[in-house]
């Protein structure tokens, strides 16, 4: 009990201001799991969800004897989703890497070293989806959010708990444009973070900013390269 409680209580402090290790710890197995899906690793799902629970508990500081800073119930709950969702691509990715080994042996497909996920573009329906699925949770989270006393300016807690419902469900199907909407959900977080005193998740979603755009490319690439091997005649849905 003594290691969890000098865990808990741990901080580290940079000139006037204190961070948390949890905080720190957390973000450091987010940017873990973010690494292992760009690179469409299975692992990326269980490090995310460890990463997940270590958060829950500084997002939601009052339950766990942390009064310094508000409770960021958007973000708090955002764990709780992650945890739903990572379990279904944990389980859609896993299926994936199996079929992938088993038709390498004939060339037709190439699995890439036993990938867990092929990248392509969703079709312009599901991008529709997305960006009335993203607006319109967040309007209608943001009143909620705010009868709970999140932390305002409330919509912008909401915009990133339905930006990240929308990513993580992306990177499950292998979305290319799930790295965008992270993307859309840094721009607006770090503002928020850093005035709520959440400094190390503030800078976190600074290089998850880079870090994110560099994915796209990535899974873009990757979805060309398939296409080519494979011979596919069907045209892509382009950005």
């Amino acid at each position: 009990m003594d290691v969890i409680d000098t865990f808990f209580n741990a901080t580290l402090t940079i000139g006037d201001q204190h961070m948390s290790w949890r905080e720190i710890v957390g973000n450091g197995f987010g940017l873990a799991s973010a690494l292992g899906g760009m690179r469409r690793k299975v692992w990326a799902w269980p490090v995310g969800i460890v990463g997940n629970l270590v958060l829950f508990t500084v997002f939601m500081g009052s339950w766990f004897g942390d009064s310094s800073r508000a409770d960021m119930l958007g973000q708090a709950g955002r764990q709780v989703m992650f945890l739903i969702v990572s379990i279904y691509g944990w389980v859609q990715w896993r299926r994936t890497e199996r079929a992938a080994l088993d038709v390498r042996a004939d060339g037709r497909i190439p699995a890439d070293g036993g990938a867990a996920v092929h990248p392509h573009w969703a079709s312009w329906r599901e991008r529709i989806g997305i960006v009335v699925v993203m607006v319109g949770g967040t309007l209608l989270l943001t009143p909620l959010f705010r009868a709970l006393g999140s932390y305002e300016p409330v919509w912008s807690d909401a915009w990133i708990f339905m930006g990240s419902l929308i990513a993580t469900y992306g990177m499950a199907k292998g979305w290319v444009e799930f790295w965008l909407v992270w993307v859309a959900v840094d721009v607006v977080g770090v503002p928020l973070l850093w005035s709520a005193g959440y400094y190390a998740t503030a800078l976190m979603y600074v290089f998850y900013g880079v870090f994110t755009l560099t994915g796209f490319f990535v899974w873009w690439r990757v979805h060309r390269r398939e296409q080519a091997e494979t011979g596919t005649t069907t045209p892509a849905v382009a950005p």
